[in-house]
């Protein structure tokens, strides 16, 4: 058997927490980092960039 897992709780994506991941963005800071400053996974992080047009990569 598996472990219980409990279910992810999603939150809503602010004003506040989209403009500080476009500032991270500019200041080409790694999804980890910009995950962690917004205390939501690298995953979910990538996601939001990604459906937003905004490119991670540093280069």
């Amino acid at each position: 058997m598996f472990p219980k897992r409990k279910p992810g709780v999603r939150r809503e994506w602010t004003k506040d927490d989209v403009r500080t991941l476009k500032t991270l963005v500019k200041q080409k800071a790694g999804v980890a980092k910009i995950a962690k400053t917004l205390k939501r996974t690298p995953g979910a992080t990538a996601a939001k960039a990604h459906t937003m047009g905004v490119s991670l990569r540093m280069q």
